[in-house]
């Protein structure tokens, strides 16, 4: 058979196309997997690794912390220092603003954009960042004609005084510019620096120092996370793995996490009990698991007191002061009853008053108890019991005990409340957020696009209108959610809102119900931008149930709505399903018109709760997308961060694939049941 026969046939299509599936399919796998090793990564305990870092020309710190990462740098040897000489012709203009919105200096070669890169990203050296741009306006101001070569000889010193702690490489790139890696004891960054920028340090011991230590080749870096955040200026270091020694992975280093600033590595001293020592030496780790577990009651004691009784009493009050400007409207504030409302609202003032002094004692019992812990450098500090989540040994865990630990933090990452700007604990109002919002505009979507779809195919004349109609509808698929985002906001919150609280809850006003973002005008949003998916596929569906079928029915005496609502929706309903799953896998991920119509960074409560009505669609909800979005790039610490990304990201995976197969079970058990019928 020659190549062209076997193309007409046709054969090397269906291959080309089962290839190009299955290539797809592997992308999708990998990627999923890639997420979900990430994200399943970051509940694993990890190791402490205790060490000596000792730069060749710092101050050598004693560091304690979990390795978060691993790379290799290339450092290349400083050559042909000659090519670096001093620009005699060197200019400066006063600064200008960049598209970043920095302010600084430009020189020929930006001597000033590697003050910004070294100084302003790098946390230590910020002071002295600020300290160089105030200096430099002075300078720069001056009318002196001699203030240029002021200011270039304050660079040059700047410049000798700031090396004392970096290394650099050197080469050319592709277009023969000059390329410089500046490496720091924190990150490695590249930077363009001119000639005359650069030539200052060549000439400083720095450099010769530099030269007696650094070699060409490729050098391990670590990402520790050494925590203490509240003790040290960076969760994080970047560290060369050559200046590590003495490293150890002691079994009495402790992981302390806390409600705030994160973890906490160290070495448990002693246990006070107020004033009190209790327990010191070997049996600070018994004592100290006790004390978790007192702790830990206290906070649920702390919860309950604040959310169930607090919250009852304040939702009480506001029923009250509710009650009475509906009162003030309406004509009825006679005295009897302005009266009977304020000996109600003093009573439930006083109860409120007790349940703070309540809730004093147990934050005054939760503060007593302290740990001693040794932090790498020798420092002792002290930290609150009742402030720490969970204290372990990971250098002193077995597997099983391992497994425990990821097990306990996977079920915390489901069930609980987030906490430290949304980078340490759970996630659970977002994911609860989440699958309410698809329930709402699931609900919503469906009947909507089923009653425009049977009337376009059933009812409608077939014609060029209804034609248009379906070109718009099929258009408004591609319309971009951002613009159903600003539908939402203007119409829903603004006016369909405000409408309703002025209607129905003028009481409540100048404090908005529905006139301000929330789950319900959130589902709306998302039920407009998904019901055009719904509409042709329910259409669709409609389209292949036979003529036959619609004929017998009238024959045998069923009128047409009988037919329709008993013969033509049921037998079209796996493809409505069809249309609802791809909206919830489109909706479940959408996250640029919530952001306009009711999402939000923290929720301060659920829309579903023990008081009346009890579906609260009014108020604001979290969102796993959101979520990803702002821990991922409006998170204050990035780094710490990042695992919490990936495991996010997977969790609103699997939320989409569960939603979507249970619609395609029922669809499928729909389909078997009328297969038969469909012929």
């Amino acid at each position: 058979m020659n190549i062209r026969t076997y193309v007409a046939r046709g054969d090397i299509w269906i291959w080309l196309t089962a290839g190009a599936v299955s290539i797809s399919a592997l992308m999708v796998f990998s990627l999923l997997m890639v997420i979900g090793w990430r994200g399943l990564n970051h509940f694993w305990p990890k190791q402490l690794v205790a060490a000596v870092y000792a730069p060749y020309d710092g101050e050598e710190k004693h560091v304690l912390g979990e390795i978060h990462g691993k790379n290799m740098l290339t450092i290349e040897r400083l050559h042909d220092a000659q090519m670096l000489a001093p620009d005699e012709g060197a200019d400066y203009e006063r600064w200008q603003d960049s598209k970043d919105g920095y302010e600084q200096w430009l020189e020929q070669g930006a001597f000033a954009d590697w003050l910004l890169h070294v100084g302003a990203d790098t946390v230590q050296n910020i002071a002295a960042y600020q300290s160089w741009k105030e200096s430099a306006q002075a300078l720069a101001s001056q009318d002196s004609e001699d203030h240029v070569k002021d200011l270039r000889a304050w660079h040059q010193r700047e410049l000798q005084q700031l090396q004392s702690d970096a290394g650099f490489s050197h080469w050319f790139n592709a277009e023969g510019r000059d390329v410089y890696t500046i490496w720091l004891e924190q990150e490695a960054r590249e930077v363009w620096l001119n000639s005359y920028a650069f030539s200052g340090w060549l000439k400083s011991k720095a450099y010769a120092r530099w030269l007696e230590h650094k070699s060409s080749g490729t050098y391990e870096q670590w990402l520790i996370k050494a925590g203490n955040r509240d003790h040290q200026a960076s969760d994080f270091l970047y560290v060369m793995r050559g200046y590590l020694r003495d490293q150890a992975q002691p079994r009495q280093a402790l992981t302390f996490e806390r409600m705030e600033w994160g973890n906490l590595y160290g070495y448990a001293q002693a246990v006070y009990q107020g004033e009190t020592l209790i327990a010191q030496g070997s049996e600070v780790w018994s004592e100290l698991k006790q004390r978790l577990g007192r702790a830990e009651q206290l906070r649920s004691q702390i919860e309950h007191l604040k959310k169930r009784k607090i919250g009852d009493v304040n939702h009480a009050i506001e029923q009250l002061r509710v009650r009475e400007r509906r009162l003030e409207l309406h004509g009825g504030d006679t005295p009897e009853r302005i009266k009977a409302i304020g000996d109600e609202k003093r009573k439930l003032e006083a109860r409120f008053e007790e349940l703070r002094l309540d809730l004093n004692r147990l934050y005054e019992a939760l503060a007593r108890d302290r740990v001693v812990v040794r932090l790498a450098d020798g420092q002792e500090v002290e930290q609150v019991i009742g402030e720490i989540v969970r204290v372990l040994r990971p250098n002193n865990m077995n597997l099983a005990q391992q497994l425990a630990f990821m097990g306990a933090k996977m079920w915390e990452f489901v069930s609980d409340e987030p906490r430290e700007a949304n980078t340490e604990g759970g996630i659970f109002p977002a994911l609860f957020g989440t699958v309410m919002m698809v329930m709402i505009m699931s609900i919503l979507v469906t009947p909507f696009g089923v009653v425009a779809a049977v009337y376009l195919r059933e009812y409608a004349k077939q014609g060029w209108l209804t034609q248009m109609i379906r070109i718009a509808v099929n258009n408004l698929a591609g319309v971009p959610s951002i613009v159903y985002g600003v539908f939402g906001l203007g119409f829903f919150v603004y006016f369909l809102g405000g409408s309703l609280d002025e209607i129905f809850f003028a009481a409540k006003l100048p404090h908005p119900t529905f006139g301000t973002p929330g789950i319900m005008w959130a589902s709306l949003t998302l039920a407009i931008l998904t019901l055009p998916v719904v509409i042709v596929s329910t259409e669709e569906g409609l389209t292949r149930i036979p003529r036959e079928i619609r004929e017998g029915s009238l024959a045998l005496g069923a009128t047409k709505a009988e037919t329709l609502l008993r013969i033509i929706l049921p037998m079209s309903s796996p493809s409505i399903l069809t249309g609802l799953i791809l909206a919830i896998a489109r909706a479940a991920g959408e996250v640029a018109p919530l952001m306009l119509v009711g999402v939000v960074k923290l929720a301060p409560s659920l829309p579903l709760d023990h008081h009346a009505p009890f579906v609260h669609l009014d108020r604001k909800f979290m969102h796993l997308g959101f979520h990803i979005f702002d821990v991922g790039f409006q998170s204050p610490n990035v780094e710490s961060a990042r695992p919490l990304v990936y495991a996010t990201a997977f969790l609103l995976v699997l939320v989409i694939v569960m939603l979507n197969l249970s619609a395609v079970m029922i669809r499928n058990r729909l389909r078997e049941r009328y297969r038969a019928l469909g012929g």
